[in-house]
């Protein structure tokens, strides 16, 4: 009984503190492997069949499943919309 109390309390003041943080902004998570200018190299790289997944992380130093997430990103970022497949039938 008396443990769950204790461990309620570092519950509690472990929420106020991420909420100080998060409040300062100085609670941002993880911060990402590649920057930007890198996943947008890593990318280019992949796309022009120069290196496969396993030699990008090795280049890159990372894993192969934050290059396979790297290459799903711009996947989604250039999918065309609905609107730009009307332009592109026409």
């Amino acid at each position: 009984m008396v443990t769950e109390f204790e461990a309620d309390l570092i519950r509690l003041r472990t929420r106020e503190g991420m909420r100080v943080a998060k409040a300062k902004g100085r609670l941002r998570g993880k911060q990402p492997k590649l920057n930007p200018r890198q996943e947008a190299h890593l990318v280019a790289l992949y796309r022009a069949g120069e290196h496969n997944t396993t030699e990008l992380g090795d280049l890159f130093g990372v894993a192969r499943s934050t290059v396979y997430r790297a290459i799903q990103r711009d996947e989604h970022h250039h999918k065309p919309t609905r609107e730009h497949r009307a332009i592109a039938r026409l």
